[in-house]
């Protein structure tokens, strides 16, 4: 018995289209165990990123296995990923709602991996570092009001680990980058002299991710003056320290979070403008919230 060829083409592409099916669930089923198994022996949460085909980025989370039940749990969101975006590639622009969707729905973040069709993404989840925690910095380079104008660039590496649940997230070592706002010598602001220094970015694990940072200020007013205070509003708090790591005069880093700060003035004695040497420790505080994939075990 012979079927009609249109029935058979029928036939076929029903069966190709079962085939992509299983195969589809059978990438993601793969997907799923490798993120338990990853969950289970870094005891880190792992995400599976899945591109569902008709616009949609579906995330996983898997959890670490409780202690006491051993189980893990799992839960899944649906959002629709960016406008315009293709798969394979991150997203570099702000997120845009794709046409037709949902009020109230959030699209992927910038930023967040778009996977190709039947091809999830098996990653650690994010880690939230929150704002107002404090990030020391040793400096890499000489930093002067007399040689430093505003606007230079400054790179640094992070000198304490930084931790979020009692896990180290962002490790010793980790190279940070930063910005000169504001550099002027005595006669140029109010008879002071006037260094603030800003953080830029941090790169983890080969990922650069900007920072929101509070503005570290160092003032100097002229000679034989001594003080310490505070000028104008601020909505932060400022930390004095006795001395630079390489045994230079006191500094004062300001913790603000925020325009409008109040810009703080550190009491130094002697007749040089401001000057921080190479190999300085510096600390800034988080203005903003900052999730990064922190290093595996």
């Amino acid at each position: 018995m012979f079927l009609p060829r249109k029935t058979i083409s029928s036939t076929a592409a029903a069966l190709l289209l079962c085939c992509a099916l299983a195969g589809c669930k059978s990438a993601d089923e793969k997907a799923l165990e490798q993120a338990k198994q990853q969950a289970a022996a870094t005891g880190q949460t792992q995400q599976v990123v899945t591109n569902d085909g008709k616009g949609n980025i579906v995330t996983t989370t898997v959890q670490p296995p409780d202690p006491q039940t051993h189980q893990q749990t799992v839960t899944q969101t649906t959002v629709p990923a960016p406008a315009g975006a293709v798969p394979g590639t991150t997203t570099t622009a702000a997120p845009m709602m794709a046409p037709g969707t949902a009020p109230g729905a959030t699209p992927a973040p910038a930023g967040a991996a778009i996977p190709e069709p039947n091809k999830p993404i098996v990653k650690p989840a994010d880690v939230k570092i929150p704002a107002g925690t404090n990030m020391a910095i040793r400096i890499n380079q000489h930093i002067s009001v007399k040689t430093t104008p505003a606007g230079s660039r400054f790179t640094g590496e992070i000198a304490e680990p930084i931790a979020v649940n009692d896990r180290v997230i962002v490790p010793r070592g980790t190279p940070v980058g930063g910005v000169v706002e504001e550099s002027h010598k005595r006669g140029h602001f109010k008879g002071s002299s006037v260094l603030q220094l800003r953080l830029t970015t941090m790169t983890l694990n080969g990922t650069e991710y900007p920072l929101e940072t509070g503005a570290f200020t160092r003032t100097k007013k002229g000679k034989g003056k001594r003080s310490a205070a505070w000028i104008g509003g601020g909505t932060g708090a400022g930390m004095l320290i006795g001395g630079l790591a390489t045994g230079g005069v006191g500094l004062l880093v300001g913790g603000l979070s925020g325009a409008g700060a109040g810009t703080a003035v550190a009491g130094l004695t002697g007749n040089k403008d401001i000057d921080l040497p190479a190999e300085s420790l510096v600390r800034f505080r988080l203005a903003d919230d900052l999730s990064v994939v922190p290093p595996g075990k």
